[in-house]
């Protein structure tokens, strides 16, 4: 069976896992558990299957990765409601509907956000059926904290809000985009790499240069598709980034060389993957999904 074969039921494993793990409308407060579990909705959820696929080429028992898998797509979502918030992107759509702080108000919006991180760490914390020492648990823990903090994706974000209405140069927008997207990326499979032991010689810095490649290439395609995709399409408001006067690798280095640049990173990803000979078609499936969507 192919990764693709495999998908429904990695994205089955995450369905319950939230099920599980995120609180039900009736346990108060009402309002932010509903909100919590709007947020959770849909998505595409390539981190957490990004998780699956390094855990498959380095032979990890999918159960291992279930909390790490979870807790990342929860960082993911706390980040993208606050994101959407006034403050932020001030955006009204996410994945098709209604932004959390449209759909509820922005006071509950900031607490949903707050509260799924740390519903992130606690998973991490008391899931102890997945099998996990408890050293790879804190390093799972470690990793995730660093990549979602102020030297990953919330100290990206607090760059871009910088760079708004700036001039940058090619090197500083990667700098802003490796923590902003790539280090939560990254994390995805090194978080995979701590829950083997032993990992064989090579492995973690393959998995390492896929993750740092993927998650850059992630992004400068996202800047590519708000260009010129459709809000229709893309679930969130197109142009967004051209509204809100923001640097982007179309701006600052023209879309043709954004998408040339793009198509190398996928390519140097591939690369870093065929370490594992036959068993890297996971991450390899991946990169092209990830390199082929269209939002």
């Amino acid at each position: 069976m192919s990764f693709a074969e495999r998908l429904p039921s990695y994205l089955q494993r995450l369905d319950d896992g939230f099920a599980h793990w995120l609180p039900p409308p009736s346990q108060m407060p009402a309002r932010l558990h509903e909100a919590m579990r709007y947020s959770a909705e849909g998505g595409k959820r390539l981190r957490p299957l990004l998780i699956y696929a390094a855990g498959e080429v380095l032979g990890v028992n999918p159960r291992v990765l279930d909390p790490a898998a979870l807790a990342v797509e929860l960082i993911h979502v706390y980040s993208l409601v606050h994101d959407d918030l006034p403050a932020m992107d001030d955006d009204d759509l996410r994945r098709g509907r209604p932004t959390v702080h449209r759909q509820f108000d922005e006071a509950t919006a900031i607490l949903t956000g707050d509260a799924l991180q740390s519903l992130a760490f606690y998973v991490l914390a008391r899931d102890h059926d997945a099998g996990l020492e408890p050293l790879q648990r804190l390093k799972t823990i470690e990793l995730l904290a660093d990549a979602s903090g102020s030297r990953g994706m919330a100290g990206g974000q607090q760059m871009d809000l910088d760079a708004t209405g700036r001039s940058l140069t090619v090197a500083e927008l990667e700098a802003m985009h490796i923590h902003k997207t790539g280090a939560l990326i990254r994390a995805c499979v090194l978080m995979a790499c701590h829950a083997k032991t032993p990992l064989a010689t090579g492995h973690l810095d393959a998995l390492d240069r896929y993750g740092k490649y993927l998650g850059l290439a992630f992004q400068i395609q996202d800047d590519v598709l708000d260009v010129e995709g459709h809000s229709d399409n893309l679930g969130k408001t197109a142009g967004k980034d051209r509204n809100h006067n923001k640097p982007t690798y179309p701006s600052v280095m023209g879309m043709s060389a954004a998408k040339a640049r793009a198509r190398d990173l996928f390519g140097e990803a591939r690369g870093a993957a065929r370490v594992f000979g036959d068993k890297a078609e996971p991450l390899l499936w991946l990169a092209s999904r990830i390199e082929g969507r269209d939002r």
